[in-house]
This record gives C-alpha cells, structure tokens and sequence, in this order.
C-alpha cells in the first residue's frame, strides 16, 4: 500500500500555483494590515486573526506535501530545499502579525486575547513569552540566517555521519545496519559491531565534537540575546511545562535507576554471562515472531476495537483511505512517522514494515499519532499542535494496548521475551533520555569548548549512573554520544521521551485499575483539546499535578510491576 496524496495536491504543479496565489495574498494581507493592528476593534482583530491562520494553515499544507514526496523518494532533496525557500519568503511577510500583537499595550493585547475566544490560549502564550522576541528586522535576519547558521551545522552532520561506512565481515555498513547488529543473537557479532562503530565515529570525533561545540555556542547566544533565565528553558517554554515539572520528571527517574540494574542483572544470568558488557545489552532473550502486514492490521484493530470504537474507526480510515505508505522501497526514508495535516486532509504515516514483532508495535504507535493528530483538529489549527510533552501521549497508549493484546496469545516462553524486549524498549524511551538531559544540562551550563576526552569523560560518567554495577562500560562506548541527533538538531529535546512515557504509564495504569469510570470520555476530550491547554491542565483532567514527584512515581510503579511478571515467569 502506498499513500495517497492527491487530497493534498493532484501534482507538484497544483502545489506551485497554489504558493503563487498564497504570495499574493500573504503580500495584500501584510500591506493592509502591518503597524494597523492597535487600530482595530475586537471583530476586526478576529476576523484578521482566522486569515493569518489560515495562511499559516496553507503554509503547513504545502511544507508537508514537499516533505512526504521526499520521504518516498529522497533523490527529490532539491525540490523540498525549493519549496522550503518559497515558503520562507512567505513566512517573512507573515513575520510582522505575532511580533506586532505582542508589542500592543498590555489592556489592549489582554482585551482581543479574552475576546477571541477560541485562541485566548494562542494568544495569552504569545504575551507570556514576549519579552524574548526580538524587533522585526532582528527576527527577519534570524529567519534567514537560520539556515547558514545553526541548520547548515546541522545539515553538516547529517551528511558526514550518512557517509561514514563501517566494516564489518569485509561488509561496508551504514550506521543503521551495524547498530542492528547490537541486537545479534552472537555475542561475538555484538562485540565485533561496537568496535567497528566506534572505529567509524572516531575517524570524524574531532568533527563531531566541533559541531556539537558550534551548536553549543549557538545555544548560549540564543539564551543570551532573547533573554532566557536557563539553558533548559526554551524548550521548557516551547513544551509549556515549567523547570519544576522537569525538575521532578529528572529526579523521580534517577531515584529509580536501580529498576535497570535489577533487569540487567536478571538477564545476565538468563544468558548465562559472566559479566554484561555495553554491548549485551540489546541481546535478544527467546526468537522475535514474524508477522504478515494482514496479521499486523487485524492485531492493532482489535486491540483498538476493545478499547475505543473512536480509536477503532478512525484506525480503519487510514487503511481503506491509503494514508499509509507501508513497505520499504528504493530511495525511501528510513524509520516511520506520522504527518499531521490540515482540516482540509487527514493524517499521513510513513513505514519500512518487515514483518518483525517490533514493526506490529511501530504500527500500533504511528496510528496512535495520526488519532491524535486527527481528533485534535476540533480545535483551531493555531491551537491544533501539541508540545513534545504530550504528543506522545497516545501514540504510546496504542502500543500498550497492542502489548496487553499479543502477551495474551503467547506461551510462557514467548511472554518472557515479550516482557524483556517491552522493557528495554521503556529503558530507551525513558531513562536513556534521561542520561542524554543530564549529560546535556552539564554540558551547556559550562562555559567554552569541551575536548572531545572531557566529552567522552562526561558521557560515561551520566550512563554510569543508570547502570551501576549491572554493566560494564567498555572504552568504545565512550564515543557513542557523537552520533545522537536531538543534541544537534534539538538541544534539551530528549527528556519529552521521559515524559511522555512515564504520563502514558500513569494514565495507562489508571485505565487498567478501572478506578476511573469515565476514563474513556476523558482520555478523548484529552487528545481532542490538541494544544489548546497547557499539559499541566491537561493532565489534571484526569486528578495528576505533573509538578508533582509523586506523580512521576505512578508510572513508574508500572515498569516494576512489568519487571515482577517478567521474574516470575
């Protein structure tokens, strides 16, 4: 099966007429209305207001439409980098309305806030972080100059790391494919894997450790010229969560690490090893099951159909709709993802499906997300975005679903293996973020460059920590923070994994307890509010204050219970 995009635009030529027009009217939009709006009565503010969203609403459109025709086929990169240039020069004459609103009077900012209703969110954001924005003509020069600075390093790297090959059986591989022999059944192929990584990554470390160095910079300058309190706090501001809220996501999870210890220990024995060593720890424990792309669909609908008809129904429009590209092909992206579009279109997912039990999960997670994305189109495209912090929300839940579901079918064998590979899957997910925020956070609140020895020497000392004396880090491992991507392209990205995946445990928890009779009813008007309220209010739909460490400790209770039925069996 491959997608459908025609609901988007019939061809690239449609796509194109499409920007000429938008220009066009962008142009008339910003020249009767730029340095006019503190004349303007509340309707006229509204009725401009639903035109600039549906500008940015177009906008989004057409920066999709060009990322999902890459995605297929990646030798189309000039075509996305063109499209990407239109839609810039738009974004510039659509500069002026945000910047502008929020140099407006507080009386009379707060007056259009409070009347446009359905934006007062929007809007009250936008005046709640003001006082970082820069004036117009600074913000014009950082819009383009973002891609000759920070992009252009980050683009650096990409290609460097996407060029280097590691041997390996007299095999040259991709980064890819020798990190998917850290999952070897042999341990001699583990072994042999993480040297020839590490012997790639350390023919360009003094590159690496430039381009990290240069993005640190970057960082610090951000902070620096928009006034930012803290390294952390433009992505705190970004994920409308506060340092407190992180601060007990961070400390609840280290409180915790003995959990890893404790798995890493009882596998240890279970593969009957004297010592685990970094790179067992991926080891598979029993066969991993082969499954059809059939026998995905009817697991993940299932699962879907006894939880929420909504999940169900809408699951079962992205199959006979084609919003699924599915199989692996030549020149596609690697990985998967989920889309998010308009209101004039749906959703879109992107797979590499090859029929291993792990694919029927990322099935599960990218449906989850184009539910999300689609239930939150109720509310106004402005406010249709969820932070980093909640958009994993249910993406997460579907894949527990779909855990619960295929753990009932297996003997106890198959169960055992299941069960490990879950919670590795969550030690990934969670404390492995957690390692990559601290080891961040201590990298950014010092000041100048870090030696590619002081970065090696910092990194092994925040994996330590989660590990303890359950496995022995060997001296390659301490290259391997040169090849993670959010460090480059998202500083302080990582720890929304954490979050997401200890909130979907809590409220998954809360679900399986039946404590919470209309769990249902909330859990839908949760996805469906988007990114209309902030995750705190959010989350309190359902009883939980995420500022508080307790309730962190909620999901966590869940991975120990995950760990008890894993020893017993």
């Amino acid at each position: 099966m491959n997608w459908d995009l025609s609901c988007v635009f019939k061809n690239t030529d449609e796509m194109d007429k499409k920007i000429l027009a938008l220009k066009q009217d962008v142009s008339k939009f910003k020249a009767l209305y730029k340095d006019k709006l503190k004349s303007l009565d509340n309707e006229a503010f509204l009725s401009i207001l639903k035109q600039y969203e549906e500008f940015i609403c177009v906008l989004s459109d057409i920066y999709s439409y060009a990322y999902l025709c890459f995605s297929t086929d990646t030798t189309k990169g000039a075509f996305l980098s063109q499209t990407e240039q239109k839609c810039k020069s738009i974004e510039e004459e659509l500069l002026f309305f945000e910047l502008e609103f929020c140099s407006l009077d507080d009386e009379k900012s707060k007056e259009f806030a409070s009347f446009c209703k359905e934006y007062e969110y929007y809007l009250n954001d936008l005046l709640k972080n003001k006082k970082h924005n820069l004036g117009y003509e600074a913000e014009k020069v950082a819009l383009y100059m973002q891609s000759s600075g920070k992009d252009a390093f980050c683009r650096l790297f990409e290609e460097s790391l996407s060029r280097v090959k590691y041997n390996f059986e007299d095999k040259k591989l991709s980064q890819e494919e020798i990190l998917s022999k850290l999952s070897s059944a042999d341990r001699t192929i583990r072994k042999q894997a993480a040297k020839s990584l590490t012997k790639g990554l350390k023919k360009n470390i003094n590159l690496l450790a430039f381009i990290l160095n240069t993005i640190k910079l970057d960082h610090k300058n951000r902070i620096e010229l928009r006034g930012y309190e803290s390294v952390m706090a433009p992505r705190n501001n970004a994920n409308k969560i506060s340092q407190k809220s992180v601060d007990s996501l961070i400390k609840a999870s280290e409180d915790s690490f003995y959990i890893v210890q404790e798995y890493y220990e009882e596998k240890r024995k279970l593969l009957n090893l004297k010592e685990l060593k970094d790179y067992d720890r991926y080891a598979p424990i029993g066969l991993d099951k082969n499954y059809s792309f059939d026998e995905a669909k009817k697991i993940v609908l299932d699962s879907f159909k006894s939880f929420s008809t909504t999940f169900y129904d809408i699951a079962k429009r992205a199959f006979d709709e084609k919003w699924i590209d599915i199989m692996p092909g030549k020149n596609k992206q690697s990985g998967a993802f989920s889309c998010s579009m308009s209101h004039n279109s749906h959703p879109f997912v992107l797979l590499n499906f090859t029929n291993k039990q792990r694919d029927v999960f990322t099935l599960a997670h990218e449906l989850g997300h184009s539910i999300h994305q689609l239930l939150s189109y109720n509310v106004s495209f402005l406010n249709q975005h969820t932070p980093l912090t909640t958009a994993e929300t249910a993406s997460v839940f579907a894949e527990m679903l779909v855990f619960d579901s295929v753990k009932q079918s297996l003997n106890k064998k198959e169960k055992k293996a299941l069960i490990a590979s879950k919670l590795e899957d969550i030690f990934a997910t969670l404390y492995r973020q957690i390692n990559f925020t601290t080891f961040e956070k201590a990298l950014h609140e010092k000041d100048g460059e870090f030696s590619v020895e002081e970065l090696n020497e910092l990194w092994m000392r925040e994996n330590a920590k989660t590990f303890g004396k359950s496995i022995k880090l060997t001296k390659n491992y301490a290259y391997w923070w040169s090849y993670i991507s959010h460090f480059i392209h998202t500083p302080f990205y990582c720890y929304s994994y954490s979050y997401a995946q200890l909130l979907v445990l809590a409220l998954y928890g809360l679900h399986k307890s039946g404590k919470c009779e209309n769990f249902l009813d909330i859990y839908i008007k949760f996805l469906s509010s988007g990114g209309s309220a902030s995750p705190k209010e959010l989350v309190g739909m359902f009883g939980f204050d995420i500022d508080d460490e307790l309730f962190w400790q909620i999901g966590i209770n869940e991975i120990k219970k995950m760990l008890e039925e894993f020893k017993s069996l």
